[in-house]
């Protein structure tokens, strides 16, 4: 029995086959350089969060993968994600860098030079990409690298010390080493896993909390109230919104678009901070003299306010990338005029503090139909951050991606083939003048409505700076049916429209489709075609299904 007992002890406390622990120990070395990545990049958006003008290294990166994306990347990642796009990149990003991190921890075990290299190598990149965004302060960029990277190899070298890293002490420098079974025991000594999920249990404890706290300053950041208390009153005002411009119709997107509701696209991952206190617009390029404005020069300007619906060219048929609202601002016309275009400035290109990008013809902007501004408010509010603050261009009938410059900065006037926007390089469209469309808002597409009722057909319909002569809609492909409009409140407003449809008491499945004339007489045409490379084509088409009377 005495046997039994020591072989059966010596057999339990036998240590695990040196393959299986090395393993198991790159199993937690992979997790403590995925951590130490984790800590790192929290740091970085604490930094972000705490300083202004210190970078988030994760948006920082972001940014520069948004500016040198292929073309057709933009398209495929908004299919995929659609309105968290960005956030996807984000989070892409993240996690591929976790994950280099963690095979870094792995050789890490065997040679410390390797996870040092890799995590300076990965700052270097995170610095990079800081330095080319206008509004990163240099000093502070480095700091955040530094301190990023820094704390980031003291937590992964604190954690491989529990996993039997390479520095251990050697088979020689043990008592009894001649012992085979000794020799092979020192030369991988069964880690200590305990202590090893303390240490990484806080450093993951940490990274959460750091990284969020420093989001959340960022995304406060962003809210926090502006620096402008209150939007002057406009020297040109416009009437009130008659009753006549809107239809009582419930389901309707209403005339003007809420602040809180209206489309946002641009390329930004962040809004951009701007202090209105240093910020100035820079005219320069093709001109007499060169024009520097400050916001109170703006605001010393004669202010008038308009209408005007602004789309996004990646706005498919039937989606709400669109909406309208009240702009306030000064004419981009004269600001030009102080500066003097010369004759060869056939483009005025807006440059976001951001770094941005958008042009278009300055014929479009000089023409007399037309209404081009630089715009410091919307809907009687000075202009939300999201949406541009403290001035963006607003330029009636062409699509955002080549006039709506936000967080405007400079106006540059150049050769129409010296300079090509941000999107052109990317396979869209230099000129870009916003199609004639419309959308069917009520009923919803695949709604149920009650055969032998009256049902109300609704929506908006847009040709901005042409006017909207009239809509029509077709019932299962039946003849075009004119429909009631709202009286326009401009020709570069979009119009609501309604068309009551007696729904059959038999019930079934029935089509829907609608199409605008607009102030020139041309019909929207039913051609179909994506977005790219100039807006999306096409009559907008929904199947509603009719319960049956009773």
């Amino acid at each position: 029995f005495h046997t039994l007992a020591m072989t059966t002890t010596t057999t339990a406390s036998t240590p695990a086959p040196k393959a299986s622990r090395s393993r198991t120990a790159d199993v937690a070395a992979f997790a403590a350089g995925a951590l130490a990545a984790a800590l790192g990049i929290a740091i970085g958006e604490l930094m972000a969060g705490l300083v202004p003008g210190a970078p988030s290294l994760i948006i920082a990166i972001g940014d520069c993968v948004i500016e040198n994306q292929p073309p057709g990347a933009k398209e495929l990642i908004v299919e995929l994600f659609g309105d968290n796009n960005k956030l996807a990149l984000e989070v892409g990003i993240t996690i591929t860098t976790i994950i280099i991190a963690g095979f870094l921890g792995v050789g890490g075990r065997r040679n410390w030079i390797v996870p040092v290299a890799g995590f300076v190598i990965a700052g270097l990149v995170g610095l990079g990409a800081a330095l080319t965004r206008p509004l990163v302060d240099p000093v502070l960029a480095v700091i955040t690298v530094v301190a990023a990277i820094g704390i980031a190899l003291v937590a992964l070298r604190w954690m491989l010390g529990f996993t039997s890293p390479a520095w251990a002490a050697p088979a020689a420098d043990v008592p009894d080493a001649a012992d085979p079974a000794t020799a092979a025991a020192a030369a991988m000594p069964d880690w200590d896993r305990r202590r090893f999920l303390q240490a990484s249990g806080g450093v993951a404890v940490g990274a959460v909390v750091l990284g969020t706290v420093g989001r959340n300053l960022l995304i406060e950041n962003e809210r926090a109230p502006l620096e402008v208390a209150q939007l002057p009153t406009a020297d040109a005002p416009v009437p009130t919104v008659p009753a006549s411009a809107s239809l009582d119709v419930e389901g309707i997107s209403p005339i003007v678009t809420p602040n809180d509701e209206f489309y946002r696209i641009d390329t930004a991952l962040t809004n951009p901070r701007v202090d209105v206190t240093d910020w100035t617009l820079r005219i320069w390029g093709d001109v007499d003299r060169e024009v520097t404005l400050t916001y109170d020069d703006l605001l010393e300007m004669p202010l008038f306010e308009q209408y005007v619906t602004i789309a996004c060219v990646s706005n498919k048929v039937g989606d709400d990338l669109i909406g309208n609202a009240l702009w306030t601002g000064v004419d981009l016309r004269e600001v030009l005029d102080m500066a003097g275009v010369r004759p060869e400035g056939e483009q005025i290109v807006g440059r976001s503090v951001d770094g941005f990008t958008a042009g278009f013809p300055t014929s479009w902007a000089m023409d007399p139909a037309r209404k081009p501004m630089i715009a410091i408010g919307m809907n009687g509010q000075p202009l939300p951050r999201d949406h541009g603050y403290p001035a963006r261009l607003i330029i009636p009938g062409l699509y955002g991606y080549v006039s709506a410059t936000k967080w405007l900065s400079e106006i540059q006037l150049t050769g129409w083939d010296e300079f090509d926007g941000y999107w052109i390089p990317r396979n869209w469209a230099k000129e870009a003048p916003i199609l004639t469309q419309s959308r069917i808002d009520t009923p919803r597409s695949d709604a149920r409505v009650a055969g032998g009722t009256t049902v109300p057909i609704g929506g908006v319909a847009w040709a901005v700076d042409r006017g909207v002569q009239k809509v029509e809609v077709a019932i299962d492909g039946g003849e075009w049916q004119e429909c009631e409009i709202s009286d326009p409140l401009n020709d570069a407003s979009w119009v609501q429209w309604v068309l009551p449809w007696d729904a059959p008491p038999e019930g079934g499945e029935h089509e829907i489709k609608v199409r605008a004339t607009d102030g020139t007489g041309e019909v929207q045409t039913a051609d179909i075609t994506p977005p790219p490379p100039d807006g999306a084509r096409g009559h907008h088409t929904i199947r509603v299904r009719v319960d049956a009377a009773a």
